[in-house]
């Protein structure tokens, strides 16, 4: 079986690791000239390595294997995983100089949980660090907030996406051209985990390429890139309105944002797209059917090109 790419080009070490911010960086590694670390928070869109960046923090401070419990919250999300995994875990001496609990998802732990697991960080403190990731740090309750430090991982700009993405291709002796790469990394930014993921699955014979259908991507949203890319908006709108859960829709709305090139060649255009979607993100919270707000947004997108 294939080794995953995203497990092999996973980075391990700070200098390997991408930040978007300069200031972020230098926090990391005073962490880690330190020898410790607070507890941690770790918020951002999904695929973006808030994960990677706890575990190189890990890898960096050289804490012992056994010193590590990792819990995936949106599998494990209720009282007695904290009551019996991590109080368990945590009140035994370290091997190291301290233990690490990575709650991975803390977003999906429950209310109760979230409030136990405040007494447990403060009561074990002296010789336990927790690092909690989530998407939406609005769902982590205000005595977590205040008992972590906040540390939101900022999305990486495409160029340095596509590079990544390409860099992996390139060690893998993969051939690529470059408007086959721009069509999975329009589709899967800003999460690179699903882009890596994607590109591996289309490569057949040391050959990246575009699947055959939707059905053998598993994928809808690189056909309608290729849609959008070739102006095609109509046969767009009728693929992702057929394909399109409804909690997608809003992603949808994001993901047009973060192309607005797809809908126009100048600034002029670009703007009048934005006041597009944006009122198509409105109409979505008052619409009785998402799908036709959708398709009227993409309709009036589709108007835009015939000014251009």
């Amino acid at each position: 079986m294939k080794e995953l790419w995203t497990e092999k080009y996973r980075p391990k070490k700070i200098k390997d690791y991408v930040f978007k911010d300069t200031s972020q960086r230098a926090q990391v590694e005073s962490w880690i000239a330190e020898g410790s670390i607070p507890h941690l928070l770790f918020s951002g869109s999904a695929g973006i390595v808030k994960t990677t960046l706890a575990r190189v923090l890990c890898n960096e401070l050289k804490i012992e294997e056994f010193d590590i419990l990792e819990i995936n919250a949106s599998r494990d999300n209720n009282v007695d995983t904290v009551r019996d995994k991590i109080v368990n875990f945590v009140q035994m001496i370290p091997f190291g100089p301290f233990k690490v609990v990575l709650l991975d998802e803390a977003d999906y732990l429950t209310p109760n949980a979230q409030a136990i697991l405040r007494g447990v960080m403060e009561t074990y403190s002296n010789h336990s660090r927790f690092i909690l990731t989530c998407n939406y740090p609005n769902k982590i309750i205000p005595a977590l907030h205040s008992r972590c430090q906040g540390f939101h991982v900022e999305k990486t700009d495409q160029t340095e996406f596509t590079a990544r993405v390409a860099t992996i291709l390139v060690e893998e002796d993969v051939e690529f051209d470059l408007d086959t790469l721009d069509t999975y990394v329009k589709a899967a930014y800003p999460d690179l985990r699903k882009c890596i993921n994607s590109v591996q699955q289309n490569v057949v014979g040391k050959k990246l390429s575009l699947p055959n259908s939707v059905e053998s991507s598993n994928d809808y949203r690189i056909e309608m890139v290729e849609l959008f890319k070739k102006r095609k908006i109509r046969q767009a709108r009728t693929l992702v309105c057929s394909q399109a859960l409804p909690e997608e829709i809003v992603s949808i709305y994001k993901w047009m944002y973060d192309n607005l090139e797809l809908f126009g060649d100048t600034d002029e255009l670009k703007d009048q797209a934005i006041i597009v979607i944006k009122q198509g993100l409105i109409d979505h919270t008052i619409c009785a059917d998402s799908e036709i707000n959708l398709a009227a947004t993409l309709i009036k997108l589709e108007r835009l090109q015939r000014i251009e």
